[in-house]
């Protein structure tokens, strides 16, 4: 699948999708530390309260022998749980450890042990929390707090929460903008050298072009950018360098070879006498070679060219062209039970490059010949497509899906591999479609148009 058709990601949007994420939590967790704070420092302010007048009502009895009320109205004294509230009662059964407990009409109460004649002299001459050892009811005196009145957290926990809410809405707004600011700020440079490369023409490659990027990733990045597309510049001039060579060393002697044939037919061809029949036949294979072998050249010189308009294109006659393949290549029948049957349907005009066309026939012709030993090689143009089938061995599986790429050929080949990555490119060229499958011998159609 092409990279076009992958979802697009914003690197800005996804910086500030992360960052309220974190926001988010953070702030929860903030508020929820808070609310257990608030918490316990109020039952530890009630606990501190209720130790202080435990110490002043022990001091009270050890001086007088009787217990005093407490100074706190909101305090009494039990000296037995059968006195207590119901509601206490029945929590203290459950759990006689519990210090804190909620009774009726939403009252709150704290329970604390104030005296306790089992614990040792040391021990019961100090207030003691009701959780810190086990005690015997009829030893016990409890100092009883109703503290819904004191309570100051609780009551407006709602409201806290609420607040909290707000809060952290409030913190998610500045982090979005927070955020967008350093997703702008880190994505520019990218955007910027994004812009810099793409659809860059070869020729115009830009040169020193990190310098202008911070010392950071997105520098390292720049300067890897410059020295790869440094290297396909060196690459692209070495190749036009190549294909300008090529092109004057084979179409100079190619042109001599031309001219030549044309001189001796032009000269010498009409004293030929009967007897020379054969060497005016060869005379003209040449001739036909030498024709060839320029469209070849100029074909292929325009692929590595990748030029468009090099070449105009004409209207050609399918027929002729298969038919002219079919003979410069029948030299690979030579003592093979093959039948070539060419449909008529093949003889229509089309328009295009001959010389493109030429290549790719002889390529895929040569091929079926080739490597077929028996049966027949068919070839046929329906619904705009040249097929060509063979019933030949066909590809070997392990390459059926490469096998048009550069130098992928199976285990019988005795070429180079080059032949159907020519093709590719050539259709790759045109705009014509190309297909390869193979099973029972090999079919290979193309599209004839863009």
């Amino acid at each position: 699948m092409s990279n076009n058709n992958k979802k697009y990601h914003s690197l800005s949007r996804r910086i500030v999708a992360q960052f309220c994420i974190f926001t988010l939590i953070l702030s929860c967790m903030y508020s929820g530390l808070v609310f257990l704070f608030m918490y316990d420092l109020e039952d530890t302010f009630i606990y501190s309260t209720m130790a202080q007048e435990a110490k002043y009502l022990n001091a009270e009895y050890d001086k007088n022998g009787q217990w005093p009320a407490p100074r706190n109205n909101y305090m009494r004294l039990h000296f037995s749980t059968a006195s207590l509230p119901q509601s206490v009662q029945s929590d203290l059964l459950v759990d006689p450890t519990r210090g804190e407990f909620f009774g009726d009409q939403n009252k709150y109460y704290h329970l604390y042990i104030v005296k306790n004649s089992v614990l040792s002299s040391q021990a019961s001459s100090k207030a003691a929390p009701i959780n810190s050892s086990p005690q015997k009811e009829t030893d016990t005196v409890y100092l009883l707090a109703e503290v819904s009145e004191m309570l100051l957290v609780r009551p407006v926990s709602g409201m806290l929460l609420k607040f909290m809410l707000v809060l952290c809405f409030v913190f998610m707004i500045l982090a979005c903008f927070i955020a967008w600011l350093l997703g702008r700020k880190a994505a520019k440079p990218l955007q910027q050298l994004a812009d810099l490369v793409d659809g860059v023409a070869p020729e115009n490659i830009p040169e020193h072009f990190s310098k202008d990027f911070p010392n950071n990733e997105i520098g390292i990045l720049a300067q890897t950018l410059e020295k790869t597309m440094a290297q396909i510049k060196a690459a692209l001039t070495r190749e036009k360098n190549f294909t300008r060579d090529v092109s004057h060393e084979l179409r100079t002697p190619v042109a001599i070879i031309k001219n030549s044939v044309e001189v001796y037919q032009s000269t010498l061809g009409n004293k030929l006498v009967s007897s020379d029949e054969k060497t005016t036949e060869l005379i003209k294979r040449i001739s036909d070679a030498s024709v060839q072998m320029e469209q070849t050249v100029v074909t292929l010189l325009s692929l590595a060219r990748n030029e468009q308009t090099s070449i105009e294109k004409t209207e050609v006659n399918l027929l002729s062209l298969i038919e002219q393949a079919v003979i410069d290549h029948s030299y690979l029948l030579n003592n093979k039970a093959i039948e070539v049957v060419v449909n008529d349907n093949t003889d229509i005009a089309l328009c295009l490059q001959q010389g493109m066309l030429k290549v790719l026939l002889d390529n895929l012709i040569s091929n079926a010949f080739q490597y077929t030993d028996a049966g027949a090689v068919s070839i046929c143009y329906v619904n705009s497509q040249l097929i060509i089938a063979d019933t030949g061995s066909g590809i070997e599986k392990g390459i059926v899906d490469t096998v048009t790429e550069l130098a992928v050929k199976g285990s019988q080949s005795t070429g180079y591999g080059f032949g159907l990555s020519i093709v590719k490119r050539l259709c790759e060229h045109q705009g014509w479609r190309l297909n390869v499958t193979s099973e029972q011998g090999t079919t290979i159609s193309i599209a004839l148009t863009e």
